[in-house]
């Protein structure tokens, strides 16, 4: 799956390292059957320590983790089975390397780079995975898996996610984001628009277009819509909507991780498959965000709590200022527009749908709301709730949420192509 950037990445490595790039796979390397659980685990291993309190620093998207935890296992599952083309690094691997060696210990040594506290735990995933194996295929497979960490994570040293987020001045003018109640935090993750993607060629290729005018009815309409159902004492909005609010207020990205898992689980998808749904997923998550903030940035709309508290300064007559009016749940610290839920779910639900097919029945749980399950057919089900759920929540507009659908649905699709 080589884009422009990917060659231009074959050209970043220089003496030893530079001899293992730009080789094909062996070509009597065949597509390892079974073995998803090797990628599952380490997935699960990466939903734990993102949902630990204090390891996800609190300046650096938890999506860059999972991308380059599965571009690196897709690449050494590439470079041990000969199937496919590399995201960003082609190696050469002799041709009785084993291909779940390669995946466990990319994995391990990015996570371990990203993690260090984890340590221990990694460690003994990835001794436990590399023990079913028999010598020579494993330590061959090691070693593949190791070059393709060691050189992604090399790539991706400087890409400015470590970057100091610079502060944002508030808004003033009607429409303009300013921080939210209670806390009135300062804007979040301000830099994540400057860093480099991975598959996309820029920040801005699918940025949503200018925010409609808020004199408009097209605005006045939104606003209503909001106001009323996403209202903390809203008397419009159902009970089942009340728990679609409540069940999707986790990490969005985090939700689509389970989804995939227990429809690769369930499919008995083998290593080859596991490694390249992950891969797009996850790639197309880590570049969706960035160019959401991007996009968020760029327009800077403020959100509902604020629009309408403000909506008697707005210049529309159709609106009306609802001066105590709070949201039912707890307004992120970043611009509205696009939504982010609305985002992701749309670029997971393509993706999935593009290697599953659309139809499947889909059992969804939540980190936020324990021991609740709620049950759809299509990924585009899920997709659709998921992004509306921010709606009737009170953090969202139906105009962020459209957005969103647009912008996760180009970026997905431009995963997909590459």
């Amino acid at each position: 799956m080589t884009t422009s950037m990917s060659r231009r990445n074959l050209l970043v490595a220089s003496g030893a390292a530079a001899a293992a790039l730009a080789l094909p796979a062996p070509a009597t390397a065949s597509p390892a059957r079974g073995g998803a659980d090797v990628v599952l685990a380490w997935n699960r291993e990466l939903l734990t320590i993102v949902r630990t309190p204090g390891l996800q620093p609190a300046t650096v998207h938890a999506t860059r983790g999972f991308a380059l935890l599965h571009a690196a296992i897709h690449d050494a599952v590439v470079a041990t089975t000969g199937t496919g083309r590399p995201y960003l690094f082609t190696v050469d691997a002799p041709p009785h390397a084993a291909p779940e060696a390669a995946a466990a210990q990319a994995a391990h040594d990015v996570l371990a780079a990203l993690y260090p506290a984890r340590s221990a735990e990694l460690a003994n995933l990835l001794s436990g995975q590399l023990a079913r194996l028999t010598p020579a295929g494993r330590d061959a497979g090691a070693r593949a898996g190791h070059l393709v960490a060691r050189l992604l994570l090399g790539l991706r040293a400087n890409d400015g996610s470590a970057a100091v987020p610079p502060v944002l001045p508030p808004g003033t003018a009607p429409g303009e984001y300013r921080p939210t109640p209670p806390a009135f935090a300062p804007a979040a993750f301000t830099h994540w628009a400057a860093v480099t993607p991975f598959v996309l060629d820029r920040a801005n290729r699918f940025r949503p277009g200018a925010y409609p005018a808020l004199s408009g009815a097209v605005y006045a309409k939104a606003l209503r819509e909001v106001a009323a159902a996403g209202r903390d004492t809203s008397t419009t909005r159902t009970d089942g909507e009340t728990e679609q609010a409540r069940f999707w207020a986790a990490p969005i990205w985090n939700y689509w991780n389970e989804i995939a898992q227990s429809v690769a689980g369930g499919s008995r998808t083998g290593l080859v498959v596991a490694a390249r749904v992950f891969a797009r997923l996850n790639l197309a998550f880590a570049d969706a965000v960035i160019a959401f903030y991007e996009a968020k940035y760029h327009h800077r709309i403020w959100r509902p709590i604020t629009a309408v508290r403000l909506a008697g300064d707005d210049g529309n007559p159709a609106t009306r200022g609802i001066a105590d009016w709070s949201s039912l749940a707890t307004t992120p610290a970043d611009p509205a527009y696009p939504g982010a839920h609305s985002v992701i779910s749309q670029a997971g639900a393509l993706i999935l749908s593009q290697e599953y097919g659309p139809r499947r029945a889909l059992a969804v749980t939540s980190e936020a709301l324990p021991g609740v399950v709620r049950h759809f057919t299509t990924f585009q089900d899920v997709a659709d709730e998921a992004g509306l759920s921010r709606l009737v929540a009170g953090v969202h507009t139906r105009l962020d949420h459209d957005a969103g659908r647009r912008l996760g649905q180009d970026v997905a699709a431009f995963v997909l192509r590459s």
